[in-house]
Parts: structure tokens; sequence; C-alpha cells
């Protein structure tokens, strides 16, 4: 009797092959942009995925300035910050951080979408987002 045996061998950390993914935010809906961002960043697309290794890749994304919500929320959507003091919390809707710092609503959008463990800083930095065309990364995206 031969028995054929198949083992998976996972990836190890020298076969880790980190491509470069251009995403334009203009006129996308945050809700639908962040999770194809974080599918990205995690890796999940790729064949060799494993939860216990980061082999995500790295994302630009260009035009956060023209990122959209729907309904009524860029009235009535908070972002809050408490700094652990008493009266520490601050609150600003969707349309005014919109405003102050485009790239904040959507490293929010996608950390708040990342796992809480150790890949999440590492995987939040391969995150690049840029409020206009413009950005450095151009030779890397082919």
């Amino acid at each position: 009797m031969n028995k054929i045996t198949q083992s998976t061998k996972s990836t190890k950390e020298n076969q880790i092959d980190r491509k470069w993914h251009l995403i334009d935010a203009s006129g996308k809906i945050l809700g639908r942009l962040a999770p194809k961002i974080v599918k990205l960043v995690q890796g999940k697309h790729k064949t060799s995925y494993a939860p216990y290794l980061d082999i995500g890749d790295y994302v630009v994304v260009i035009n956060a300035s023209k990122v959209k919500i729907s309904g009524k929320k860029p009235l009535s959507k908070e972002y809050t910050n408490y700094s652990g003091y008493p009266g520490g919390l601050k609150k600003i809707n969707f349309e005014d951080l919109l405003k102050k710092d485009s790239r904040e609503v959507i490293k929010r959008a996608v950390s708040g979408m990342l796992p809480k463990n150790k890949f999440r800083s590492d995987r939040l930095n391969r995150v690049n987002v840029f409020p206009t065309e413009k950005h450095p990364f151009a030779s890397k995206i082919s």
C-alpha cells in the first residue's frame, strides 16, 4: 500500500511578498471602502494567508477628502476621544473631521475593523492615506 501524504507548508517570514495597491476614495462610501482596505492589509486575498502571520500588502488611498457616507450621518456620526481626566471628552462629527483631517476618517474606519491583536499597529502603518491625488509612492505601485 502506497499512501501519498500531502502536507501543507506554512509561509515563512522570508517568503512574504508584499505588493502595493492604489485605491481611489473619491465618491466611494466609507463603509464599503474600509473592508476592502482591511482585506488587503491583512492579506486575506492571498492563498498563503495564515492568521498567525502578518502577510498583508501596502495600501495607498488617494482622494480621502472626497469620501462619502450615506443619509444624515455626516452630521450625526460622532468620533470621540477621552483623555481620562474629568471633562476630557472631546467629540467631533464626521463632516467637521473630514474638513479638519480627511485622512483620520479612513484611518479610524480601518482601525476599527482590524482585529485587536499584536499585528494591528503594523498593519495600520501599511495604510497610507492622502487627501488629494498626490502621493510619494507612484514608483512602487505597478
